[in-house]
């Protein structure tokens, strides 16, 4: 089977340092999504407005060439225990597809684009190729009282978030919601808990660096332009 990409996402993160760890935890966080020339008939998009939510099959593609193993080692766990690869949501899978749930804002049309859909809530890299779109249906597939396995079924813990003032001016009112809400989320690698350490995400076309410290996310700096060479740290 040849899968064909449909659509990709704008997002406001450059790389993947910040991307939630899951769609839905960061609804404040909003992207859109424009279809590949082949696939701008509205036609297809009919009665897709009465949907609040939708499904999007997509590819991880920024490492889709790195291969596969049997186990990884999930974030949830520290990093350091092991787990098979189809007990979690890894991305170094057999065939490197993701899914997430994400919330329809609005759907609009362009001259330029055709149809757009806005999101909220996913949890993808600028770019990233979609494959489907299919409506969430509640009855179907909401199961409250589902299992959780390994990771509890619960939300991580949210974090404060401080910005300064003069920082957080630099910022429109939806990019500085959508940043708070993934500073929040605590996005270091799980195996790095130095509150010293000064971090530097890509978000919105802005560098912000921040350190978590005291139970807390300080933000230091809001800068115009990426991080050097994406790099998620200094």
């Amino acid at each position: 089977m040849e899968l064909q990409v449909i659509a990709r996402v704008n997002s406001p993160f450059a790389g993947k340092f910040g991307v939630p760890r899951q769609s839905g935890l960061v609804p404040e966080v909003e992207s859109e999504l424009v279809f590949e020339p082949g696939f701008r008939n509205p036609d297809a998009l009919r009665g897709i407005e009465g949907f609040s939510h939708l499904w999007l099959i997509w590819q991880f593609s920024e490492n889709a060439e790195r291969g596969w193993s049997p186990t990884v080692r999930p974030p949830r766990l520290g990093g350091n225990a092991r787990m098979g690869v189809f007990a979690t949501r890894s991305p170094f899978r057999p065939n490197p597809l993701g899914l997430s749930c994400v919330r329809l804002l609005g759907v609009r049309w362009e001259d330029s684009r055709g149809p757009v859909l806005r999101l909220g809530g996913a949890d993808l890299v600028d770019g990233t190729p979609i494959y489907d779109i299919k409506p969430y249906i509640a009855y179907a597939d909401s199961i409250p009282d589902a299992a959780g396995g390994f990771t509890g079924g619960e939300a991580p813990k949210k974090y404060p978030v401080q910005i300064p003032e003069q920082l957080a001016a630099k910022l429109s009112a939806s990019l500085l919601e959508g940043l708070t809400g993934v500073l929040a989320c605590d996005p270091r690698p799980s195996y790095q808990k130095d509150g010293e350490r000064v971090y530097a995400m890509d978000y919105g076309g802005y560098t912000v660096r921040f350190r978590v410290t005291d139970g807390a996310v300080m933000v230091t700096e809001i800068e115009r332009g990426t991080a050097a060479e994406g790099s998620y740290e200094s």
